[in-house]
């Protein structure tokens, strides 16, 4: 297992050194440049020239893109145009609230779309059945924004009961105003998640119920909990722990809108901010974060698949 690890992290050096070129080459080709945030609007030519020169934006971009590689490689990404700091650290004070919404959002998906999905899949097309398979297309039909402003609207302007912007208080230091802090924001992102998990799961449900190994196990007089709880389920958990996974690293890499919505100071916001002001290397830094969270989450998604499952092996 050890070595397929080490094997598995270095087939990523490959694949982040080429995403990183592609990233740098697509900031590199947009139209306007970071001279003209650094210099401000009413720059003169000479001015102009002068920054561009200073900050070799006149070099041919693969030597741009070789430079920043070589800083990069050292933990230096550079410095964000629009505030002049370290862009590894202003990522580093976001990715600790991006991270804790992630975990509260997706406990909230799982912990709605899992009763859903076994509800469902137990008596497939009874009224059951239909009518959380209804819920589940609302949930994935309605806008995360719009639920957003409707769950601000009810529980902060109406009942006033929590706040209406999202601030980052740490889990570990004050549970409680952390939890009225989250309970808004990853609400509104779990609660349509757990439409895309339950869907799945249902349907991975149903097609292990149906395989031959569970009309066995029924013929031997195995108590149906037993069936559906240890043996359907635990096969059926392989494919959905990949979308759980991918939903996952999609938080981690940012949840611009619901960030936006309750003004929560995550990666999303952050990322939002480097694009209006037109911030390239902190544009540049939150796009590979999200690229690395992608990959650590299918690594991860993988050793998981053989805890699950022993009969699968990495050699």
């Amino acid at each position: 297992m050890t070595s397929y690890i080490l094997r598995r992290l270095a087939q990523m050096l490959p694949v982040l050194l080429i995403a990183s070129f592609a990233i740098f080459a697509m900031i590199y080709a947009v139209p306007g440049g970071p001279v003209a945030i650094i210099v401000g609007e009413n720059a003169s030519a000479e001015e102009i020239a002068e920054v561009t020169r200073k900050f070799g934006f006149d070099r041919p971009m693969v030597v741009q893109y070789l430079d920043w590689l070589g800083r990069a490689v050292t933990g230096d990404f550079g410095l964000s145009l629009h505030s002049r700091q370290p862009v590894l650290h202003l990522i580093g004070e976001r990715l600790p609230a991006t991270l804790q919404l992630a975990l509260c959002a997706i406990l909230v998906a799982l912990a709605i779309g899992i009763p859903v999905a076994v509800a469902s899949a137990i008596k497939p097309q009874s009224w059951l059945d239909r009518l959380l398979s209804g819920w589940s297309a609302l949930a994935l039909g309605v806008p995360t924004f719009w639920l957003g402003i409707l769950l601000i609207l009810l529980f902060a302007v109406e009942l006033r009961l929590l706040p209406s912007a999202s601030r980052y208080v740490p889990l570990w230091e004050s549970p409680v105003d952390a939890l009225r802090s989250l309970i808004l924001p990853a609400l509104t992102l779990g609660v349509y998640v757990s439409g895309v998990l339950a869907r799945f799961l249902r349907a991975s449900l149903i097609g292990e119920a149906r395989a031959d190994y569970v009309r066995t196990a029924r013929a031997k007089g195995v108590p149906e909990s037993r069936i559906v709880g240890f043996h359907i389920m635990r096969n059926a958990l392989l494919p959905f722990i990949t979308i759980v996974g991918l939903t996952m690293a999609s938080f981690i890499g940012g949840a611009v809108v619901t960030e936006a919505v309750f003004t929560y100071p995550g990666l999303g916001r952050l990322l939002i901010q480097a694009i209006s002001t037109r911030d390239y290397p902190l544009l540049q830094g939150c796009i590979l974060v999200t690229l690395v969270a992608y990959m650590l989450m299918n690594l991860t998604v993988d050793m998981l698949y053989a805890w699950i499952d022993p009969r699968i092996e990495y050699r």
